[in-house]
């Protein structure tokens, strides 16, 4: 019997043993699971800046978590070597009790909560959420670096307790989002929903041919004013990976003509890897 998996719009019905799309969640018993769920394949106490995270306690650390798995396909992903994987990959247990308790012990060192990036946290979203729950008892902060590709019931239900989000905004055409098995609508629904619940900054990877135009630009920056001029954006620099490995870096001048435009409209603009 299949089952229909209500994390993210693409919805894939999935029959008995079946995984999705993401490769992280599967049909068990009828019922549509999380596969990834206390999978860690990566674990490391980063600054809070590399996640990137520019205006949310600033000079502190924080307890960096990575699974597997991912809702999109994009041929420039930075991480593909778990972000694109299955269950197959190498991966350690970590409960979720376990998890808050590693962070605990890194308060010493500048620690504040936990985030989950490196891959997708959102298809993995019930770990996340009961992580969440047993770290603010701890006082620890809950951050995740996310695609912004969900379904609006787990945004929400994960939404209160979640202190910051950095949220990649791919592009902003929808025929760009469609190249990578996206919806932009659905990533401006993430935004916005965020925003009214928690820090927010936003990142987009500057991929020459791809996303790099000035009138481009100018519409995404609008549109996060819109919401809050104070949104900060992080425009960030292409390098050749995955499967653009002979693609050429972003040249530094069209990130900063990029950064100049958008400043426009906002008004707090970073640049990364220039």
């Amino acid at each position: 019997m299949k089952a229909v998996c209500p994390v993210c719009p693409r919805r894939c019905a999935l029959g008995e043993g079946q995984p999705g799309f993401c490769r992280a969640r599967k049909n068990e018993g009828g019922a549509v699971v999380c596969a990834n769920y206390g999978r860690v394949t990566s674990l490391a106490l980063d600054p809070i800046e590399k996640k990137p995270l520019a205006r949310f306690h600033p000079g502190s650390f924080i307890l960096s978590a990575g699974s597997y798995g991912c809702n999109l396909r994009c041929s420039f992903c930075q991480n593909s070597d778990i972000s694109m994987a299955g269950g197959d990959v190498g991966s350690t247990y970590v409960s979720p009790e376990a998890l808050v308790a590693a962070a605990a012990r890194e308060k010493a060192r500048g620690n504040i909560g936990l985030a989950f990036t490196y891959n997708e946290p959102l298809i993995g979203y019930e770990y996340v959420y009961d992580c969440a729950l047993l770290a603010h008892e701890e006082g620890l902060k809950i951050v995740l670096v996310t695609n912004g590709t969900v379904c609006e019931e787990p945004l929400l239900k994960l939404l209160p307790f979640v202190d910051a989000m950095n949220i990649d905004l791919k592009a902003f055409t929808e025929e760009a989002y469609q190249k990578l098995g996206g919806w932009l609508d659905v990533v401006k629904r993430t935004i916005e929903r965020s925003a009214q619940a928690c820090h927010v900054e936003v990142t987009t990877l500057v991929v020459p041919g791809f996303n790099d135009s000035e009138r481009e630009m100018e519409r995404e920056a609008a549109w996060l004013a819109s919401l809050d001029p104070n949104i900060p954006l992080h425009i960030s620099r292409f390098f050749p990976c995955y499967r653009m490995r002979d693609a050429s870096p972003t040249p530094v001048p069209a990130v900063y003509r990029l950064r100049d435009i958008a400043a426009k409209k906002l008004n707090y603009i970073y640049t990364g890897n220039c």
